[in-house]
C-alpha cells in the first residue's frame, strides 16, 4: 500500500483516535487536527512520539493551511446531544464555516475528502429502516438542530463542492457507534449505562425505555470509513454505517447490568424534545458498493467497552 498524507479532523476524538492508530498502523502520515473541545490528548498519547504522527491544537472554524495532503477525513463536530446542545453556535460553525474551510483545503491540493455525517440527518424517521433516498424528518428550530440541520448542510456544502469543482468527496451517515476511548461524560447511551452500572448506580432511562437504537463497535466503523475513502470516485455516497441489529434502550440496559453484574436499577425520566423513537439502518448499499457489513456482536463489543471504563479506574 503507498504510503498517503491524511488529515484527521476531530482526531483525539473518540472515533477520530481509532482511525488514526488504523491508518498509522498502514503506514500513511497522519496530521491529526483536534481544538481538545471535547476530543482529549490522552486518545492519542500513544501516538505522540510517532514520526508519522503529528497533532494540531487548531479549530476548523479557522483556516488552516498545511503543506500538502492527499486524503481528509473530517470528523470535526460535537457529536453528543450534551455537548453540542451546550455548544450550539459553535456546533454549526463547524458543521458550515469550518466545512467551507475543509473544502477549500481540500481544492487547493485536489485532495479527497470524507464528511462523517450522521443518521440525524434523518431526524425521527417516518421511514423504518432508514434509507438513503429518505430526506428526514427534523426540526429546524429546536434544541437539536444545531447537530442536526448543521450536519444536513454538510452534506449540502459536499455536493456543491463536487458539482462546482469537480471535488472527490465522499458521505458516510453514521449511526450509533459505541467501544473505548469514549468519554466518561459525553452523555452517550452506551457509556452512560455502562458507568452507572459499574458504580451500581441507578440507570437513567428517558421515556419508557421503548425507543429503539442499533449500535455498531467502533472497530467496524473504521473499517467502513476506509473503505469508503478507497471506493470508486464515483460512488459519493451518502452512505450508511451502523449495525441493522435493533435493540430498545431497555434492553440495552439490562444487558449492561448483566454483564457488569450490577446491581443498577432503571429509572425513567421525561424523552427529551425531538429525540427519535426508532432507529436502524437499511445497510444495502454499503453492503453492495463496499462489501461493507458490520461484524462484532453487541455483546463482544459491549464486554470490550466495559473493561475500557473499568481500567480507567471509572474516575
Amino acid at each position: 500500500m503507498n504510503s498517503k498524507t491524511i488529515l484527521v479532523t476531530g482526531g483525539a476524538g473518540f472515533i477520530g483516535s481509532h482511525l488514526c492508530k488504523r491508518l498509522l498502523a498502514q503506514n500513511h502520515k497522519i496530521i491529526c487536527v483536534d481544538n481538545l473541545l471535547t476530543g482529549s490528548l490522552k486518545n492519542i498519547s500513544n501516538f505522540l512520539n510517532d514520526e508519522n504522527f503529528e497533532f494540531l491544537n487548531h479549530d476548523i472554524i479557522t483556516p488552516l493551511f498545511i503543506d500538502y495532503v492527499d486524503e481528509i477525513y473530517n470528523l470535526a463536530c460535537p457529536a453528543s446531544p450534551i455537548h453540542y446542545q451546550n455548544n450550539p453556535i459553535k456546533t454549526i460553525k463547524t458543521c458550515t464555516i469550518g466545512v467551507i474551510n475543509l473544502l477549500g483545503l481540500a481544492k487547493k491540493h485536489n485532495a479527497k475528502i470524507l464528511q462523517a455525517s450522521t443518521s440525524e440527518v434523518y431526524g425521527d424517521p417516518n421511514v423504518h429502516p432508514q434509507i438513503e433516498s429518505y430526506n428526514g424528518n427534523v426540526n429546524p428550530i429546536g434544541f437539536r438542530s444545531c447537530y442536526d440541520e448543521g450536519k444536513r448542510c454538510s452534506e449540502t456544502l459536499f455536493m456543491d463542492y463536487r458539482r462546482e469543482h469537480g471535488l472527490n468527496i465522499k458521505i458516510v451517515r453514521i449511526f450509533n457507534t459505541y467501544g473505548p476511548n469514549m468519554a466518561i461524560n459525553d452523555g452517550r447511551v452506551v457509556s452512560n449505562f455502562i458507568n452507572q452500572a459499574i458504580n451500581n448506580n441507578d440507570i437513567t432511562i428517558n421515556g419508557d425505555g421503548y425507543q429503539t437504537r442499533s449500535f455498531q463497535y467502533v472497530e467496524d466503523l473504521i473499517d467502513g470509513l476506509i473503505k469508503m475513502m478507497n471506493s470508486e470516485n464515483d460512488f459519493v455516497g451518502p452512505v450508511n454505517m451502523g449495525n441493522p441489529d435493533e435493540i430498545s434502550i431497555n434492553d440495552l440496559a439490562k444487558r449492561i447490568i448483566k454483564l457488569v453484574n450490577s446491581n443498577s436499577k432503571l429509572i425513567y425520566k421525561d424523552l427529551p424534545k425531538d429525540d427519535p423513537k426508532r432507529r436502524k439502518p437499511d445497510i444495502s448499499l454499503s453492503l453492495d458498493k463496499l462489501n461493507w457489513k458490520p461484524l462484532y456482536d453487541l455483546e463482544v463489543g459491549l464486554i470490550n467497552t466495559i473493561d475500557y471504563f473499568k481500567a480507567l479506574g471509572n474516575k
